[in-house]
């Protein structure tokens, strides 16, 4: 679905998603640096319970809202930076789920 061209020479950063250190790319957002890694999933639905993915990629929908640096914010209008913790609260007891 999202594929990066070349990915041979792009810069990464350090940062910690759902509890798990990661290397994503640096110089795009969250949302988009997530994406290209092969995570669909953003946060669970407040109504459902179930996992959801993010819809418009530019801070409309809010489909992308999660927890940066201890911070609810839309993870598409967030530049990733270096050492960020990310939590998607993946579950419905709030902890994290590393599928």
């Amino acid at each position: 679905m999202f594929k990066q061209v070349d990915t041979q020479d792009l810069e990464t950063v350090e940062v910690v998603v759902d509890g798990e250190p990661r290397k994503l790319q640096a110089g795009i957002s969250v949302m988009a640096a997530l994406l290209a890694d092969g995570e669909l999933n953003s946060r669970l639905s407040p109504t459902s319970g179930k996992p959801c993915g993010p819809h418009c990629l530019m801070g409309v929908c809010f489909e992308c809202l999660m927890e940066i640096d201890g911070i609810q914010r839309q993870a598409c209008t967030t530049e990733i930076e270096k050492e960020m913790v990310i939590n998607r609260h993946l579950s419905e007891t709030g902890e994290n789920s590393h599928e």
